[in-house]
């Protein structure tokens, strides 16, 4: 993959890579529904590569926001679900090897965060 400007995006998250991406690097709902399993289809076959929309979702989250309303506004318009959704299958994302493989530093940090909070709880 190519080396992308800003936080993180070390791993690809360059607008011209994925046909359907807008200029903030996240694929929009067509390039989200040509990957409709998702987690959820790749659950029995963790050899296959993420799905565009896994891809997507962890795009959204490697990106700092200005405000919750710009990243729930892009999560509804990019990837065309809720932001309910969106973060049910981030959180399946953070368990699979996976998405660890295609963005460690992102996964990493999230796994932190959540663990921080359930040490929380």
């Amino acid at each position: 993959m190519t080396s992308g400007t800003g936080g993180g995006a070390e791993h690809g998250a360059g607008g011209d890579e994925t046909a359907g991406t807008g200029p903030d690097g996240v694929p929009g709902p067509a390039a989200a529904d040509a990957a409709a399993g998702g987690v959820a289809a790749a659950a029995g076959a963790r050899t296959a590569p993420l799905s565009t929309r896994d891809e997507a979702v962890l795009a959204v989250e490697r990106r700092s926001w200005p405000s919750p309303g710009a990243k729930e506004r892009v999560i509804r318009e990019r990837l065309g679900i809720s932001p309910t959704r969106y973060y049910q299958l981030l959180n399946a994302l953070l368990d699979d090897p996976r998405a660890l493989a295609h963005d460690a530093v992102t996964v990493n940090r999230l796994r932190r965060v959540r663990d921080a909070r359930r040490a929380r709880r």
